[in-house]
């Protein structure tokens, strides 16, 4: 599952970015997209940030009320898939994450003065991407 779960982020590679010491060839992205449509996968709208410049992203702004995707203020309105689908305003996409870390909503604060939008767009990348995995508690 982990494998189908990479495999379809790598497949969305026209806007994946990997850090920079690293760049997958273009043989190698368009065999696992191959991949993973033989394997059934169905392959998401591409990913626009940086998964992994997102989790320290997240981990130094957003862990502290959002640690192992829960939420301490409103347990309900965790970052696990379905709940981001039922309470986030636009459903489970990175666009929804964007606006509501940009503007903040309740009591989650706006975090828009406070990152930029690479940033914010990098943290929507992670949290999508890890409520599809799963978060680890």
């Amino acid at each position: 599952m982990k494998f189908t779960i990479v495999a379809a982020l790598v497949a969305s590679a026209s806007a994946w970015t990997a850090p920079k010491r690293f760049e997958l060839p273009a043989s190698v992205k368009a065999a696992v997209t191959g991949a993973a449509v033989t394997a059934g996968v169905a392959v998401s709208p591409a990913i626009a940030g940086d998964v992994g410049a997102g989790e320290q992203v997240f981990n130094a702004n957003c862990a502290a009320c959002h640690a192992g995707g829960q939420n301490v203020i409103m347990p309900e309105k965790t970052l696990e898939k379905e709940a981001l689908e039922q309470y986030l305003a636009g459903g489970r996409n990175e666009k929804a994450i964007i606006t509501q870390v940009t503007n903040g909503k309740n009591a989650m604060p706006a975090f828009g003065g406070r990152l930029s939008d690479e940033d914010i767009s990098n943290v929507a990348s992670y949290v999508i991407a890890t409520s599809e995995a799963g978060w680890d508690e």
